[in-house]
């Protein structure tokens, strides 16, 4: 008797079951091969470790483009109407405090002693001369295209949250040569012009006059800002030093103030620092003496707004571009190492072609093919 029959059982006994998981098994859109059909190889695991890697740079770089935020520039005409402007200013001129004056003039015709609102300090040339960083205007602190940095919004909000008080004054060493101006005061938001000139010159004094030969408009210009005074952030006449040997000598600088709000904007915050860009030129020459020496700020501001937002989307709006990154990397690599095996079967044949022999019907040498 059949021993197959004899324990009672069929063939439907051997097949996979039937049931919801055999009627749902007809729609996998994932074809399935068993692993005994499947075999590793060394260039298998070198192509996979390739494709970490590149999953690995990219994922990192989408991180830090995330967290970075994307910028945004847009200039609009600045809505509202401003009255005052606030400027914020620390020099060092060689010269004597009691030697010199410091005024403001607008287009509105008002003049503002500006000598009798921010601070001034007796001190030595040489204590300013040789600080860090000190360079003149145009030649920035490193030669070259990089001399010039982009502020991103970042580096702005971040700088913008530092204390906002000027540095005391280095305590005098030796003879008293120079004079360290500094403080903050209000403008009206015109075009005006600041200016330090020497006592007697200029306006009308009637203390003693000074002699021309103790003119030395050389100065140092630690901070020139308009807006809230933010000391960390850097402006074009931040840490320049112009020199003279010449008694008279004029320097002039023209500004261009352009309003910016610099905005960081996230999905659960919103952080916004309103300041005062502007472009510097300058034009310094010597002059007679039948002309006014001194130290002339000529400013303008632009009747425009520059918008500077950064955004960072959402972390789901992340994950999802990592997701499509890897995937579209391990797609890729798929189509390449599928592409590299047949290329490596193609060459195999080619040099393998020369072994052929009786069975395909050709023969080598001189031999013939039977009949």
């Amino acid at each position: 008797m059949d021993g197959f029959a004899a324990t009672g059982m069929d063939e439907a006994a051997f097949g996979e079951k039937k049931g919801l998981g055999e009627g749902l098994r007809t729609f996998d859109a994932f074809p399935k091969t068993k692993a005994t059909y499947t075999t590793r190889h060394a260039r298998g695991g070198q192509w996979t470790i390739l494709l970490l890697a590149v999953c690995s740079f990219l994922s990192v770089a989408e991180l830090a483009r995330w967290w970075r935020g994307a910028e945004t520039h847009n200039f609009s005409v600045e809505k509202g109407v401003g009255h005052s402007l606030q400027i914020n200013l620390d020099t060092v001129v060689a010269m004597r405090c009691g030697d010199l004056h410091v005024n403001v003039q607008d287009a509105s015709g008002d003049r503002i002693l500006a000598g009798e609102k921010l601070k001034k300090d007796d001190t030595a040339w040489a204590q300013w001369a040789g600080s860090p960083g000190i360079h003149t205007l145009g030649a920035g602190v490193d030669d070259g295209d990089d001399a010039v940095e982009v502020e991103h919004v970042q580096d702005v909000l971040g700088a913008a949250r530092g204390r906002r008080k000027f540095a005391r004054t280095p305590r005098l060493r030796g003879e008293a040569g120079a004079c360290r101006i500094y403080g903050s005061l209000e403008l009206n938001k015109v075009q005006g012009d600041f200016h330090i000139t020497a006592r007697g010159h200029g306006y009308m004094d009637f203390g003693q006059h000074m002699e021309h030969d103790t003119f030395n408009f050389s100065h140092i210009v630690n901070e020139l800002s308009f807006g809230p005074f933010y000391p960390s952030l850097t402006n074009p006449l931040d840490s320049t030093v112009a020199t003279t040997p010449s008694h008279f000598f004029k320097y002039q600088y023209f500004l261009s103030i352009v309003p910016t709000i610099y905005t960081a904007r996230s999905s659960a915050s919103r952080t916004s620092v309103a300041t005062n860009q502007y472009a510097v030129t300058s034009q310094s020459y010597a002059i007679g003496e039948r002309s006014i020496p001194g130290i002339f700020f000529k400013f303008d501001i632009e009747p425009i707004l520059l918008l500077v937002r950064s955004e960072r989307q959402g972390f789901l709006a992340f994950l999802l571009r990592v997701v499509n990154v890897v995937s579209g990397v391990l797609v890729a690599g798929g189509w390449g190492y599928g592409l590299v095996g047949w290329a490596a079967d193609v060459l195999g044949r080619r040099r393998a072609g020369g072994g052929e022999g009786v069975l395909n019907g050709r023969v080598r040498g001189g031999e013939e093919q039977e009949e």
